[in-house]
C-alpha cells in the first residue's frame, strides 16, 4: 500500500487506481530551451520512483510526460544563439535526455512534444473564447479567465 499527499483534499490518504490494476500517470515535461538544471531532474527522478513502485506492485502504468518544444523562450534563445528554433528543441531536448539517462530514468510510455499538437490547442483555445473562458486582445495572445473555469483552481483550493 502507498499512501499519497492529495492536494485537493490536502490529506494524506491510501492510492486507489481508477481503473484496477492500471494507472496512467501525466507529468508536465521540460520547456527546452536550456539545460536541465536539478528542479526539473528533481521531477522526473521523483515520478520514476513513484512509476516504479507502481509498476513493482503489480501495475500496468502509462506514463506520459510531455516536451515544450515552442514557445517564446525558445523562439528568444534561437535568436540570441542565431540558429533555428528546432535546432535550439533539439539541443536541449537531447541534454534532458541525457541527463535522464545517466540517472537510470526510465523512459516515458509516450512523449508528445508541444509542435505535434499545434492544430488541437488553436482549436481548444477557439473553444475556449467562444465559451467566454479566454480573450484575446488582439496581438495573436489569448488569455485565459480563470475564475469563470469552476473547477480550474480546485487543486489549490481557491
Amino acid at each position: 500500500m502507498i499512501r499519497l499527499y492529495d492536494t485537493a483534499t490536502r490529506e494524506v490518504s491510501e492510492f486507489k487506481s481508477i481503473e484496477p490494476g492500471k494507472v496512467s500517470m501525466y507529468v508536465c515535461g521540460a520547456t527546452v530551451q536550456a539545460a536541465p538544471h536539478i528542479g526539473h531532474i528533481r521531477s522526473g527522478v521523483n515520478f520514476d520512483i513513484l512509476r516504479r513502485w507502481l509498476e513493482a506492485s503489480g501495475y500496468a502504468v502509462t506514463f506520459v510526460r510531455n516536451v515544450t518544444d515552442i514557445d517564446d523562450k525558445i523562439l528568444h534563445k534561437a535568436v540570441h544563439e542565431e540558429i533555428p528554433w528546432w535546432a535550439v528543441a533539439m539541443k536541449y531536448e537531447r541534454a534532458f535526455s541525457d541527463a535522464y539517462r545517466a540517472l537510470n530514468v526510465l523512459p516515458p510510455t509516450y512523449e508528445p512534444r508541444a509542435t505535434g499538437h499545434i492544430t488541437q490547442m488553436i482549436e481548444l483555445m477557439q473553444i475556449l473564447i467562444d465559451n467566454g473562458a479566454a480573450y484575446s486582445p488582439g496581438n495573436g495572445d489569448v488569455y485565459l479567465e480563470v475564475r469563470k473555469l469552476k473547477r480550474y483552481l480546485t487543486l489549490s483550493n481557491q
